[in-house]
């Protein structure tokens, strides 16, 4: 039977919904945003790559080497073409090259490539010296780590299997199989933390999720504040329930992880070609740690400034958590470059904060008054919750100002509407008051009202928390 139906229109898509130019796209993005300029339609990543907010085909041009490869075939960007296997001790081979160990140093994707494709070199030349090129990189094995950058530690696995096979395939093995990488990925501690530990468990999931869809060969979950069975659980529902193990390359295709593997490969082969000037890995490992440290400290003060938010440690905290004694702590493992993790400057106010409880009996309190304009007043109090909330404070709110025995008062308002404000509560308490905002045009007067610091979102979160740690007499 035919399915035509009398007067039925066929509908088809390239006609009635023909293409639409990029150019097109970009300029109703800007009339929607009424004229934002380019910088504030792309996001510039740490490791200073360009994130368009959209990709289309277009973005594609000139790779279609890398995007029409075969999972397991040379080059190997789309993976080794097997299920990854669950690695529960974490033990490395002898020859590893351990560019996780960049990333807990707090180097970014580009130098963690770069370095790993350097050291790979180096070992492989030792190695090719008593045996075949083929066995020599069979014998490496390359270690990962996976942070929380969830796309780029997709597209930094794509990339690390494909510069690795280009860099092998200039030792003429006889077998191309042989440029295939040996890589196992494992969870970092760089950006975990005791504070609001369960936290922890959705950062390893999500680590393994682009591990996984990554490519790697071998996956450990490390469990950092959480149970061990906990961790191998993770592996097991990603493998058998999610099936992330069998599916090939799932992101491949994608406009922005394919342009992204290639912007990372593009960094790092330059970043390696660096390295090999200056006479390789081991001769170069005293610049390489000079910029490591520039990356490490721009982290930390992204993070000290809550640029970069670690949900429980620097924003966002959950005051009903029990925060983890020291003796729960395990130790980070050594390297070429210092470890390190994120949470650890956070960690130290929120003990100092729980030994002065302990010792005590009575936890510092701060008192969020609020006034006058609903949304500024509002939004204020929610920054000073958050803030005074990471040392581990306990935080009243109130709209009329009563009794207290707060040993802080945070007046939360608008700039306008600050100094009687000010005037009225600084002659009324004898606790010190902050000011939540940085009303510049007024700071003088309210300080001369008796106004003793404001507390805003240009603060270094770890200095302010920390002085008034000190100035409400907390041992040290």
């Amino acid at each position: 039977m035919s399915d035509e139906r009398a007067g039925a229109e066929h509908l088809n898509l390239r006609e009635n919904f023909p293409a639409v130019p990029s150019d097109t796209w970009e300029d109703a993005i800007r009339s929607f945003l009424e004229g934002a300029p380019e910088r504030e339609l792309v996001w510039h990543s740490d490791q200073g790559l360009v994130v368009r907010p959209y990709y289309r085909s277009d973005a594609l041009a000139g790779l279609q080497t890398q995007t029409s490869a075969i999972p397991g075939q040379f080059p190997f960007v789309r993976g080794p073409g097997r299920e990854w296997k669950i690695d529960e001790t974490g033990l490395m081979q002898g020859n590893s090259v351990r560019a996780d160990l960049v990333l807990e140093a707090g180097g970014d994707s580009i130098q963690q490539l770069g370095i790993a494709i350097a050291e790979g070199v180096e070992k492989l030349t030792v190695l090719g010296e008593t045996r075949s090129i083929d066995l020599a990189a069979r014998e490496i094995q390359f270690v990962f780590g996976i942070g929380s950058t969830y796309f780029f530690e997709i597209a930094k696995l794509r990339a690390a299997r494909m510069l690795w096979a280009r860099v092998v395939e200039q030792f003429k093995p006889i077998n191309l199989d042989s440029c295939g990488m040996n890589l196992h990925a494992r969870t970092v501690r760089i950006n975990k933390s005791f504070c609001d530990p369960h936290t922890n468990i959705l950062r390893a999931t999500t680590e393994a999720m682009a591990a996984g869809i990554g490519g790697c060969d071998s996956l450990t979950v490390e469990p950092f504040a959480f149970d061990r069975q906990i961790a191998i659980n993770i592996q097991r529902v990603l493998a058998e329930e999610a099936h992330l193990n069998i599916v090939a390359d799932p992101a491949g295709g994608s406009y922005y992880i394919e342009a992204l593997t290639t912007s990372l490969a593009r960094a790092a082969w330059t970043l390696f070609q660096r390295i090999e000037a200056s006479g390789g890995y081991i001769s170069s490992i005293n610049w390489l740690a000079g910029e490591i440290a520039q990356s490490r400290a721009a982290r930390e003060n992204d993070v000290s400034s809550r640029r970069r938010t670690l949900v429980g440690v620097n924003n966002y905290p959950n005051p009903a958590e029990e925060f983890l004694s020291k003796d729960s702590r395990e130790r980070i493992a050594g390297g070429p470059f210092p470890q390190f993790r994120l949470a650890e400057p956070f960690e130290a106010i929120r003990e100092r904060t729980a030994r002065h409880t302990a010792k005590t009996g009575r936890t510092p309190k701060v008192l969020l008054l609020k006034r006058g304009d609903l949304s500024m007043r509002t939004a204020r109090a929610t920054f000073s919750l958050n803030l005074f909330g990471c040392a581990g404070f306990d935080i009243d709110q109130l709209e009329e100002y009563a009794e207290t025995d707060a040993d802080l008062i945070v007046l939360c308002s608008s700039d306008p509407e600050y100094l009687p404000f000010a005037e009225e509560v600084c002659a009324t308490v004898k606790v010190p008051v902050v000011i939540a905002g940085n009303p510049q045009d007024h700071a003088l007067t309210l300080k001369a009202a008796g106004i003793q610091g404001f507390v805003h979102t240009g603060s270094d979160a770890i200095e302010i928390l920390t002085s008034w740690q000190d100035r409400l007499g907390l041992e040290k």
